[in-house]
């Protein structure tokens, strides 16, 4: 083999290499993918049971019933659809009625009730740090209460 042609073969050999492990990488990924959805999509586009998503939005205010032991059944809504959602476990601090949650889980074999196997709650939008509410209060771009952002 001639010099200019053992260089083609390295040159073959790691784009090979690099096209493979970029397959790999987008096969793993493409399995553990989990689309986002609010409520309203999931009525515009209803996604088959056992299909794993993530749905956000509000907990309804009185939607969320305790059963026994740690299952807990709550309803999310976006304003426009709500989505009956049960999760058995411990849930976190701030999950209350109101408040912005994702669940990640899938539908039952119905496709009626959203079976979440994790609830993240996000904190309240209106949050700010002090030296950022601090900055834009003296700029005078927003007048918040004193106390807020601590």
């Amino acid at each position: 083999m001639k010099r200019k042609q053992k260089r083609l073969a390295v040159i073959a050999g790691g784009i090979a290499f690099i096209a493979v492990a970029i397959l790999l990488v987008l096969f793993a990924l493409s399995r553990s993918i989990s689309y986002f959805y609010m409520p309203a999509d999931l009525r515009a586009n209803p996604v088959s049971s056992g299909t794993r998503i993530r749905l956000g939005g509000l907990v309804e205010t009185g939607s969320v019933i305790r059963d026994e032991g740690r299952i807990v059944r709550f309803e999310i809504t976006d304003g426009s659809a709500k989505v009956q959602v049960r999760y058995s476990g411990i849930l976190p601090d701030l999950f209350r009625e109101g408040q912005g949650v994702v669940t990640e889980g899938h539908f039952d074999s119905k496709g009626d009730i959203f079976i979440a196997d994790t609830v993240l709650a996000k904190h309240d939008e209106n949050y700010m740090p002090k030296d950022v509410a601090d900055r834009l209060r003296r700029d005078g771009v927003w007048e918040g209460d004193k106390e807020e952002g601590k």
